[in-house]
């Protein structure tokens, strides 16, 4: 077998046999396939798509590249959450300890920015020690010892996901329904979660811009989950303008703790109470969705789910006075005012703009080797719908370089002032 064949055929349009898809896993997880010819494959099936008999080989393929982590021995309902990723998303962050707090186990297993939008685990590291690579054997003593975890992929699973994942992102074939349903799915099962709750975004700062696409993404999802016996379901949420006010990674970890103080962003904390409704609801210590977002606000009214947020920070290796003073994290020099040029209401936010505009900044990659700039990034001060006179600030630029004018022209470009403006929706719907 030739990876060149393999190539030409999903070129053609053809589908790809068990064998062929097993043959491009493993040999590019072993280094025997070059970065060249796994580019043009991954772009062959960002142009020609995947069925969801190919999808689910890959899935398994990509699953079986490692090992599984067994959770058997974690007594109660392991519930993970993961989503497509958006501009300012920052859910998970709040999300596992606030679920954990109610004495449920959250292993949470994240990845980093692809493209234009922040990774979890990209922000975590932000935080002073933080340790994102945790072994098998802390891991799940963490589990037992706080209930929570966001670490990457631990020991040996789907290190073929860690390779496609990284090359996926510096070759524009981010947005792709099988990749990322192989990508999520492949870590999700090998994690040894029991139940699972995806957030699929939908809008211009989404990688599916169109609802229907983000509804076959969610059904692609749900069904590798429940195809391998995994409590499975997705929520539609909108990404037609960031979430929250933050973007960028120490900054989103400084909105994240105003969450857990009840001081978060109306949508941010709405999302995060939906999501982690649902969880509770799986977990079996609620039986319906407005008991469990009861339960989930008390943890935050008492601080309980703001003091996990250090336990698990602290169990990682980080510096757990971030939570009193999030300003040991790195802070930018310059923090520059994005005015109005004229008066009316916030009419639309190109949400992918602003993520590559934070990008452009040193928050995000454009090659997989590059640095991040953990301070940098941009704080909103007004949203769609936001009424503005001539002058009043918008956002914030914070960064770390005297010229930021290519920043300002594709945020001019990007924001645009209106009359009116058309309300958002954040939950388009459910599907299980």
């Amino acid at each position: 077998m030739r990876m060149l064949d393999i190539i030409d055929a999903k070129r053609g349009g053809d589908a790809l046999s068990e064998e062929q898809i097993r043959f491009f896993v493993d040999g590019y997880t072993a280094g025997d396939i070059p970065d060249y010819q796994a580019s043009a494959l991954l772009m062959a099936i960002w142009f020609n798509g995947m069925n969801s008999e190919e999808t689910r080989e890959l899935t398994m393929a990509m699953l079986e590249s490692g090992d599984r982590l067994d959770l058997g021995d974690i007594p109660g309902i392991k519930v993970d959450k993961h989503s497509t990723g958006g501009v300012g998303d920052k859910v998970s962050i709040p999300l596992a300890p606030l679920v954990a707090s109610l004495g449920i186990v959250v292993p949470m297993i994240s990845g980093r920015g692809l493209g234009y939008t922040g990774g979890t685990l990209d922000k975590l590291e932000a935080i002073p020690g933080y340790t994102v690579e945790i072994e098998e054997d802390a891991f799940k003593e963490q589990l037992r010892n706080v209930g929570c975890i966001i670490a990457g992929t631990t020991g040996n699973i789907a290190p073929a996901d860690k390779k496609i994942y990284a090359l996926r992102d510096v070759t524009d074939t981010v947005d792709s329904i099988p990749l990322i349903a192989g990508s999520i799915m492949s870590k999700k099962i090998a994690s040894g979660t029991d139940a699972l709750v995806m957030d699929v975004k939908t809008g211009s700062g989404a990688f599916m811009k169109r609802e229907e696409d983000a509804i076959a993404l969610a059904e692609a999802l749900v069904a590798i989950g429940k195809g391998v016996g995994m409590n499975a379901m997705a929520v539609i949420s909108d990404m037609n303008q960031p979430l929250g006010k933050a973007i960028g990674n120490a900054l989103e970890i400084e909105e994240s703790i105003r969450l857990l103080r009840g001081e978060g962003p109306d949508d941010l904390l709405d999302l995060t109470l939906t999501i982690g409704s649902q969880m509770v609801v799986m977990a079996g210590k609620a039986t319906s969705l407005d008991e469990a977002r009861g339960m989930l606000e008390a943890k935050i009214s008492d601080g309980s789910a703001l003091e996990r947020f250090r336990m698990m920070i602290e169990a990682q290796g980080g510096d757990g006075r971030v939570i009193d003073d999030p300003t040991i994290m790195p802070q930018a020099s310059r923090h520059i005012e994005f005015v109005a040029d004229r008066s009316g209401v916030i009419a639309s936010m190109k949400a992918d703009d602003l993520g590559i505009a934070s990008m452009l900044l040193g928050g995000g990659r454009s090659t997989k080797d590059d640095r991040l700039d953990y301070a940098v990034g941009l704080t909103l001060d007004r949203k769609i719908g936001d009424p503005v006179t001539q002058g009043d600030r918008i956002l914030t630029i914070h960064a770390n370089r005297d010229d930021v004018s290519d920043v300002e022209r594709l945020l001019r470009e990007a924001i645009v002032i209106g009359d009116h403006a058309e309300p958002l929706t954040l939950i388009h719907r459910v599907i299980a």
